[in-house]
């Protein structure tokens, strides 16, 4: 079956497959995969997707205003110039993924898994980050203003690389942190 608009899919599998420009809101996906598909420019409005995997998927200029990703994989997905407003990800595995330069502000992370994201550029103002594996992801210029970092995973994060501003952070991340400012702990 072909996705489309308010349309219904479980275990279907597509490959290397463009969506294009096509409206897909409201779709609803369970444990299918859209492996190294192109959604640039699609209309993912109020979409639904239960343990999908989107490894490798291009969202460019795509607007998933209101979707929400429930324990799906993401992995090295390309978001760049996406609409992400109102997006709900529980859980999952986002590592690898190109979120530059993104409105994150207010979103919740608890608990996935962004090893190696491109976070540079991005508002995680106010982001809950809380036990999020963030290990050797990328935060240049990335505002952390009141997030939390509370048992985040930081390995290999320069954190000082980031504007952080009132984040909250646990012994662990502070330590990770006076480290990327060059403090040597003894």
């Amino acid at each position: 079956m072909r996705p489309e608009r308010d349309a219904e899919l479980e275990n279907e599998v597509y490959e290397h497959e463009s969506f294009r420009g096509q409206d897909l809101s409201g779709l609803r996906t369970s444990g299918c995969t859209f492996s190294a598909c192109d959604f640039t420019l699609t209309q993912l409005n109020a979409s639904e997707h239960v343990g999908s995997d989107f490894a490798n998927a291009t969202f460019e200029s795509a607007n998933l205003f209101g979707a929400r990703f429930a324990e799906c994989r993401l992995v090295g997905a390309t978001f760049a110039g996406a609409t992400l407003t109102g997006l709900t990800v529980e859980g999952g595995d986002w590592s690898y993924v190109l979120l530059r330069g993104q409105d994150l502000a207010g979103l919740d992370l608890q608990r996935v898994r962004l090893r190696e994201a491109d976070l540079s550029e991005a508002d995680l103002t106010n982001a809950d980050l809380r036990g999020a594996d963030l290990t050797r992801a990328r935060i240049h210029n990335a505002t952390l203003a009141s997030a939390d970092l509370r048992e985040a995973t930081l390995d290999g994060v320069d954190l000082a690389a980031a504007r952080i501003v009132e984040a909250r952070l646990d012994l662990a991340g502070a330590v990770q942190l006076a480290r990327s400012l060059g403090a040597v702990l003894e």
